[in-house]
């Protein structure tokens, strides 16, 4: 399936998930599901599903549940590619791609997210923090 096929008229989807580290794994293969049902390529998945993999799990490392006791995670296709959010309660520091040595156990995941991506950014409104990751198609 081509890029524009990929892309044209696919509605948004948005999941609220526990704020727990098993929610990593619940994104991760919905979103997979989602990316197989709507012909995207094994590479485009792959990609797709470490990033997810990656806010998730710095959300739920780093921030607060919001006040309902879980996260937002959404996805959705748009002209600058496959647009992935995750929503928390904030945190007290903003996310930021370090450049960890490679032996370290943690600290790449947004230099991960960073290098499969072609941009990603954090917003701020009340007590919501959502960081945004674009995955060209």
């Amino acid at each position: 399936m081509g890029v524009s096929q990929l892309r044209a008229g696919r509605a948004p989807v948005t999941l609220r998930l526990p704020f727990a580290a098993t929610s990593v794994a619940v994104a991760r293969q919905r979103l997979r599901s989602w990316l197989v049902e709507h012909g995207a390529s094994a590479e485009t998945i792959e990609d797709a599903r470490v990033v997810i993999s990656e806010l998730v799990a710095n959300a739920v490392r780093h921030a607060r549940p919001m006040a309902d006791g879980k996260l937002v995670v959404s996805w959705q296709l748009e002209d600058g590619g496959l647009r992935m959010s995750v929503s928390d309660g904030g945190a007290a520091t903003q996310p930021l791609a370090l450049r960890a040595a490679s032996s370290a156990i943690a600290g790449r995941g947004m230099a991960i997210v960073e290098s499969l991506t072609s941009s990603w950014w954090c917003e701020r409104s009340g007590s919501r923090s959502t960081v945004h990751a674009v995955l060209e198609v």
